[in-house]
């Protein structure tokens, strides 16, 4: 099963490079116009480190009466509202507020350092809902770490994620690039973006070469979802992100990570 039951771990050498949380919402023009300091001051003391960021928006697709063409955007302000140790970081641009962490441990933890800024900034712009939620884990798994180098890949990925890699008659050394790519609605209106295979991190995320294999798995809701429903989305969206990563490791895999189970 995709989405079978599984419990939850605690890993000694988690393969989690990144989580990364975003909410979209209809533009609040005043957040580009002028600098979010009631904001900042609501977060600084867990998120001291301050600056922005002009980025350019690609073209927008048009329709005119002889077809459609592409109209440039004005530049908005990303506003990043970073914590001490550079490991959690807000962002916070006019059609949306993010979380990410290099530092993800639990998800109680997440998601309580998500809940003080949504509320600020809930508080004091008051957007009309949220139109898109979604929450990405990027995963990288690497076999120097675990100390698993002898080890293929098909001995750490279930087959279903491994596209060619896990036929039998196939030499893994031989393949150039091989990844899954899937989109998928789930169940209870969520949608389900991911990418499986290896390859090299790039972003600057680490200094070396060495090929990992890449589990990056995107969860999303979409419609006008208010405030008070944010929570329990999210909270699904999670469950659904333990059960892909549990259903998509074997067991060598998870022993070598150094499992500690968790209390619910």
């Amino acid at each position: 099963m995709l989405f079978g039951p599984y419990d939850r771990y605690q890993y000694a050498h988690p393969p989690l490079m990144e989580v990364i949380c975003q909410l979209r919402f209809p533009s609040i023009l005043s957040i580009d116009a002028n600098e979010p300091a009631a904001f900042q001051e609501a977060i600084r003391q867990e998120f001291p480190r301050y600056s922005v960021h002009r980025e350019q928006l690609p073209p927008k697709v048009v329709k005119k009466e002889n077809g459609t063409v592409l109209e440039p955007q004005k530049p908005i302000n990303n506003y990043s509202f970073i914590s001490e140790d550079g490991r959690w970081k807000i962002n916070l641009t006019q059609n949306f507020i993010a979380l990410s962490t290099v530092g993800y441990q639990r998800w109680e933890d997440f998601a309580a350092r998500l809940d003080r800024p949504l509320a600020q900034f809930i508080q004091i712009y008051q957007p009309a809902f949220f139109e898109r939620l979604g929450l990405r884990y990027l995963n990288a798994i690497s076999r120097r770490t675990l100390g698993l180098t002898d080890a293929l890949w098909d001995d750490l990925i279930q087959t279903k994620y491994l596209g060619v890699l896990g036929e039998p008659d196939v030499e893994e050394s031989e393949i150039a690039k091989c990844s899954v790519d899937v989109e998928t609605p789930l169940v209870g209106g969520y949608r389900m973006k991911i990418h499986a295979g290896p390859g090299v991190l790039g972003g600057g995320r680490v200094k070396d070469n060495e090929v990992r294999f890449i589990l990056d798995s995107d969860f999303s809701a979409t419609d006008k979802i208010s405030a008070e429903q944010v929570p329990e989305k999210l909270e699904r969206m999670h469950q659904y992100a333990v059960c892909l990563f549990q259903g998509a490791i074997t067991k060598e895999l998870h022993e070598a990570m150094g499992p500690t189970p968790m209390a619910e």
